[in-house]
C-alpha cells in the first residue's frame, strides 16, 4: 500500500480519508476496500522514512486534519517503482504444495483437492462476473482489474485440468 499512496499523493496533497476514497473510486468494488486505519498507519511510516511530509491544518468546526504531500525522496521512490517490472512467478503456489504433498501424507487425495479448488475458482469467477455487471461501466480501471482476475482464474482452471489429466495417467 505504501507505493499506492505515494502514487496518489504525486498529483497533490491529501489527507488519509481522501486517499481511501480515491483508491475506492479508482479500483471499484472488485479490489479489497482499504481500511482507513491501515492507511493512516502507512502514512505515518511513510512520513517517518521521509517519503512524505504531513502538515496539520486547522478546521473551525472539526478537529484538525493532517494533509500529506510527497517529498523529493518519495517522488524518487515512486519513479523507481514505475521502472521495476512485476516478476512474480507462481512457483511457490500454496495449492500446488498441497497437491504435491498429499500422497506423502495420506491425508488428502489429489483429485479431490483439484475438484475442490476448481469449485472455488468457479465460485470466484461467478462473484467477479456479478461485480463486473454491478460496477460502473465508465470505470475502465475497475473493469480491467476484474477482467484480469477472470483471465488469471481461467488460466488456473486450465492448469487444474492439466494436473488432473497427468495424475489420472499415473493411476
Amino acid at each position: 500500500m505504501r507505493l499506492h499512496l505515494l502514487a496518489l499523493l504525486a498529483r497533490g496533497p491529501a489527507h488519509g480519508y481522501e486517499l481511501k476514497q480515491d483508491l475506492e473510486q479508482l479500483l471499484g468494488s472488485a479490489y479489497p476496500q482499504p481500511n482507513v486505519g491501515q492507511i493512516y498507519v502507512t502514512l505515518g511510516r511513510l512520513e517517518k522514512t521521509g517519503l512524505i511530509e504531513g502538515e496539520e491544518v486547522e478546521q473551525s468546526s472539526r478537529p484538525n486534519k493532517k494533509i500529506y504531500h510527497l517529498t523529493d525522496a518519495g517522488r524518487e521512490a515512486l519513479r523507481t517503482w514505475y521502472e521495476e517490472t512485476a516478476d512474480e512467478p507462481r512457483v511457490r503456489d500454496e495449492f500446488f504444495m498441497k497437491l504435491a504433498l498429499a500422497p506423502r501424507t495420506g491425508l488428502a487425495e489429489q483429485i479431490t483437492l483439484i475438484n475442490k479448488q476448481r469449485r472455488q475458482y468457479l465460485n470466484t469467477m461467478r462473484n467477479l462476473s456479478k461485480l463486473a455487471a454491478a460496477e460502473n461501466r465508465d470505470n475502465r480501471i475497475a473493469q480491467l482489474l476484474i477482467e484480469g482476475a477472470m483471465l488469471h482464474l481461467q488460466a488456473d482452471l486450465d492448469w487444474l485440468e492439466r494436473c488432473q489429466e497427468e495424475l489420472e495417467e499415473l493411476e
